[in-house]
């Protein structure tokens, strides 16, 4: 399995620009006959969806649930949710709080335990309050699991709340 992860904050241009990036490589991927694994959510888990479907990828989309019944995801989530399981070829149930960080953070860490290599669209940040990506990139790196970093050139990230764009 291949998975992705990555800051949950990228610009709209940004996801444009990794949809070719990720078809690419998510091709290589479909002709080893991997499939790849998406934690529901808006933005990259979607760009990811999209360019392995084009890829012929096999995807595997895993959504919440709590004490195994689906959790309800709000906004954007739950659009998010019903793109993804249409691009899907498996949905895969596990137990955790989309609105809790840190349950989603233990959730990507048992994903990344079942996957070969992940692909992480990181800008060398650490991790915060927000954001996981360090820990995640440095925690399938401690499997000993392939991580492929990518940024492209102009990727950006947009501003959390109450920040000026740099």
């Amino acid at each position: 399995m291949i998975a992705v992860v990555g800051h949950p904050d990228l610009a709209p241009w940004t996801l444009t620009l990794l949809e070719e990036e990720l078809h690419e490589r998510l091709a290589q991927c479909a002709e080893a006959g991997r499939a790849g694994l998406v934690r529901v959510g808006q933005g990259l888990p979607i760009t990811f969806g999209r360019a392995a479907k084009k890829a012929e990828l096999a995807l595997v989309t895993v959504v919440p649930t709590l004490n195994r019944i689906p959790t309800l995801l709000g906004g954007r989530d739950q659009l998010a949710a019903g793109e993804l399981l249409l691009l899907s070829q498996r949905v895969r149930q596990l137990d955790y709080d989309p609105a809790d960080r840190d349950a989603c953070m233990r959730a990507d860490e048992r994903l990344l335990r079942a996957c070969a290599r992940v692909l992480a669209i990181w800008d060398g940040t650490a991790s915060d309050d927000r954001d996981t990506t360090a820990h995640l990139v440095a925690y399938a790196r401690s499997l000993g699991t392939d991580v492929e970093v990518l940024w492209p050139d102009g990727a950006k990230r947009l501003p959390a709340a109450g920040e000026r764009p740099s």
